[in-house]
């Protein structure tokens, strides 16, 4: 994340040389934050929201609400108008689901405790967008700002300078209806409604995107899984990804949400892994587009200006929110190693704010000049955090009494830790030994109706081709311990073995051969 922050820095000069407006090129990377909040809302199967239950509302809760109370409580100190300090309270209590979930699958700490404390934050801060984007007209100023009519609301608003420095404000980025997702002046369908009316839509399309989660997108994929065409299957989970995020921009809702809804409707189907292979190089790709755009939106002419005061307000965000999540995480017990890592990770601003900021200008509940500072302020601080990860992991860590000596609870079990490639003849036979043993197993196989099968017995059984790294990653084979490859197919065979051997290499795999010169090959290419 810090490379690509850094490289829109560097390349803000060329799109101002270009005559490019980093706003609008932001629009379209914001599509990366919108997959990511669908594969995030894959991971949430019931089980797991269940396990989490705790430090979702307990930690996660306590943070939001802890965080926007302390922030209010200073700006009435600075003689800030109560709205206003209410507002960027609630902004600045989320961080960064982009960059902390991205740093914590690069470290491979996803699966610790600090790593689920942390995914149970973020989770419950995503969640927290809806009921602060339904309070915020109520915080809006009487008088108004004066905001132009027509202006530019869209979700990266707040930077109110392109990297040309020229004034967004008075730009045409297409009207977008402050974060919302959808054009105000074209795709606002429910602008001409009252409040009732708006929120009695807005809760008939989340309706509607579970129903039609459950039953029209999973028998599509059904259908669409018997074709045994690849290509069509991404096409599918593209399109629908964009198109709920499309729909929920025209009712004027965030995004963002609605595809992270659908996520969680499809987390214990049988496509899941599949539907994250699929996703995971169009979010990566868009992600770091995203990220590049916001290194490039910094208005360094508010940070020359003011220097101190940007400064002071950076280290004020930082330090609170670290404070605050440090304290969380020791009421929950957690070792001294994991308060630090908790703490450094969740301490800046988040993408969220850059939403929120433009709709609170939208609303009137702040003014553009505020919002100026306090989106750079979030930028910076989007900025800081690899550089407090890198203190957390050479300082911070070493020192830590629990660092050199981890528990043995210090990594959930977030599969099983069998994978057995393949459910025809050879397969079933496996699973029905291993079964026969209390062993669990995960399941993969390309026949749709095979998985159907097995999942109405019980089984952990998923959709997909396990010649693929990225449906292997979603299957647990970072952790699991042994993997069974046992479809008859020897090229098949012999593909999956490599490629198992070359990125897993902690993996036992046992492989089906069906004469010894197919043995002597697999096991020259890694098999046991």
């Amino acid at each position: 994340m810090l490379g690509y922050l850094v490289a829109g820095v560097a390349i803000a000069p060329v799109l101002r040389w270009l005559g490019a407006d980093a706003v609008q090129i932001s629009q379209i990377a914001e599509c990366g934050v919108v997959m990511m909040l669908f594969l995030v809302g894959l991971e949430l199967e019931p089980k797991k929201l269940w396990r989490l239950r705790v430090p979702i509302i307990g930690i996660g809760g306590a943070q939001v609400l802890i965080t926007a109370a302390a922030m209010w409580g200073l700006g009435q100190v600075f003689e800030l108008d109560w709205r206003m300090a209410l507002a960027l309270g609630l902004a600045l209590a989320l961080s960064s689901t982009a960059i902390v979930l991205q740093t914590l699958n690069e470290k491979g700490q996803m699966a610790t405790p600090a790593g689920q404390n942390s995914f149970s934050v973020l989770l419950f801060q995503d969640i927290a967008v809806i009921p602060i984007l339904a309070v915020l007209p109520f915080l809006a100023h009487p008088g108004g700002f004066g905001l132009a009519e027509g202006g530019d609301h869209s979700a990266s608003e707040g930077m109110s300078h392109d990297a040309g420095g020229h004034d967004a404000g008075g730009q045409d980025a297409g009207g977008h209806g402050a974060g919302h997702g959808g054009e105000e002046a074209i795709f606002d369908l429910t602008q001409n409604l009252s409040a009732w009316g708006q929120a009695g839509v807005s809760i008939g399309v989340i309706i509607a995107i579970i129903f039609g989660g459950r039953y029209a997108i999973r028998p599509l994929f059904r259908v669409i899984a018997r074709t045994h065409i690849r290509e069509l299957f991404t096409a599918d989970a593209l399109l629908i990804v964009v198109g709920i995020a499309f729909l929920m921009g025209a009712m004027g809702l965030l995004a963002a949400l609605g595809t992270f809804i659908a996520g969680v409707v499809l987390a214990d189907s049988e496509y899941r892994h599949e539907l994250e292979s699929d996703i995971e190089p169009f979010k990566g790709l868009l992600l770091g587009l995203f990220f590049i755009t916001v290194g490039a939106q910094i208005n360094f002419n508010t940070l020359f200006g003011e220097p101190p005061v940007i400064f002071c307000l950076l280290a004020g965000l930082v330090v609170l929110k670290a404070v605050i999540i440090f304290g969380l995480a020791t009421v929950a017990r957690l070792n001294l190693s994991r308060r630090f890592t908790m703490a450094l990770l969740l301490a800046q601003g988040g993408e969220f704010a850059f939403v929120l900021f433009g709709f609170m200008i939208a609303e009137d509940v702040l003014p553009r000049e505020l919002t100026d500072r306090f989106t750079l302020v979030v930028a910076l601080s989007m900025l800081l955090t690899p550089m407090l990860v890198i203190f957390n992991e050479r300082v911070l860590q070493p020192a830590s009494p629990a660092w050199s000596n981890p528990s043995a609870d210090d990594v959930y079990d977030e599969g099983n830790p069998v994978i057995v490639a393949g459910f025809g003849r050879m397969g079933t036979i496996i699973v029905r030994m291993l079964q026969g043993l209390g062993v669990s197993a995960t399941v993969l196989d390309h026949d749709p109706d095979q998985i159907d099968l097995m999942r109405r017995f019980g089984h952990r059984a998923f959709f997909g081709d396990a010649s693929r790294l990225e449906l292997l990653e979603s299957a647990g084979a970072g952790s699991a311990c042994v993997l069974i490859v046992a479809i008859d197919n020897s090229d098949k065979t012999l593909e999956i073995v490599e490629l198992a051997r070359r990125h897993f290499p902690h993996l036992r795999i046992v492989a089906r051969a069906r004469e010894r010169r197919d043995a002597m090959t697999l096991l020259k290419a890694g098999a046991d």
